[in-house]
């Protein structure tokens, strides 16, 4: 998918009139209701899905009902929500798995019981969707990496904080930083360790690498909070190194502003909702849809941040046609 920034840009406020963008067509009852499933409540990558999937089911007059695990990342959790939906049968289900391969089996269910599914973000292992909605995480790890290289002039130390062990993006992104790396013979790669894609956990493994190794030049995070985490515990120790991190949250732009971070790949959260959440409800419409759409890498940097500079609570879904144009 390739957007123009001259046609749109996702992260401004547009208005938008109701059931715009080619949803013109045969009759259909509306209100239908949505469930969404996201990983955890703390980091902010989902918090900007859950706002563009509010953002499109409120333009085309549908409901969103959020199932989040209490527990960060918990596969038991969302295995019971999923068989807490199945049960409450919503017209349709976008589904992000907390694990990739372990929610499989409560994919299956899903399909059994006839709901109709979009898969976004993390690609299931298994099952049926409808579509699949996501970003290039490889691509994005590569690029990102390249400019925290380009900054250190091709050379230093580094350390990379990975996500979560043996998800899909993490494996992915930090693949595309090793490639980054390796086009660089005068960077090395001090540690190579999880940070889960928690902010707290990444600050502790910083100041454990910190203490470890006395010359870091430059962070590659898998994820944004994690980026924040490394800045936290560079600053408690009195250090300074150049930083990047992923998705493209509102602290990452912040932090890019007041620059103690360098740059962040835009992951496309809140497109990804808005995508999925259509894609879902003209579905039930009986309207075409694309079944699998990968957002091209953007790089926010110093350079362009003031584009995606506005609170994800502020943005509005672009149209269905406009945004996969």
């Amino acid at each position: 998918m390739k957007m123009s920034a001259k046609k749109i840009n996702p992260w401004q406020p547009l208005v938008i009139a109701a059931f715009a963008g080619g949803l013109a067509g045969p009759a259909w009852a509306d209100g239908e209701t949505i469930a969404l499933f996201t990983k955890n409540q703390t980091n902010p990558y989902f918090q900007s899905v859950r706002l563009g999937a509010e953002s499109a089911a409120k333009q085309l007059n549908a409901k969103i009902v959020n199932y989040i695990p209490t527990h960060p990342d918990s596969i038991p959790e969302q295995l019971s929500q999923v068989e807490d939906v199945i049960v409450k049968k919503p017209d349709a289900i976008v589904f992000i798995p907390v694990d990739y391969k372990a929610l499989t089996p409560a994919v299956e269910k899903i399909n059994k019981a006839g709901i109709p599914a979009v898969n976004i973000t993390d690609r299931s292992a298994g099952g049926k969707f409808v579509a699949f909605v996501g970003s290039d995480d490889y691509s994005l790890g590569l690029e990102t990496g390249r400019t925290l290289l380009k900054a250190l002039g091709g050379k230093g130390n580094v350390v990379i904080i990975e996500g979560v062990k043996g998800s899909l993006t993490s494996i992915d992104r930090v693949r595309g930083f090793n490639d980054a790396v390796k086009e660089n013979p005068g960077v090395k790669i001090l540690a190579s360790q999880p940070g889960n894609y928690q902010r707290l956990q990444a600050l502790q493994v910083m100041e454990n690498l910190l203490q470890t190794y006395p010359t870091v030049d430059g962070v590659l995070a898998a994820n944004d909070a994690m980026a924040i985490g490394a800045i936290d515990a560079l600053e408690g120790a009195s250090r300074k190194a150049q930083i990047v991190g992923i998705n493209g949250t509102q602290e990452a732009i912040d932090a890019i502003k007041s620059g103690k971070l360098l740059a962040t790949g835009d992951y496309g959260g809140f497109m990804q909702g808005c995508l999925g959440t259509m894609i879902a409800i003209r579905d039930l419409r009986k309207l075409p849809v694309k079944t699998e759409i990968v957002l091209k890498p953007t790089i926010i940097t110093q350079s362009n941040y003031k584009d995606f500079d506005v609170a994800p609570e502020k943005r509005s879904c672009p149209t269905y046609d406009a945004a996969t144009m």
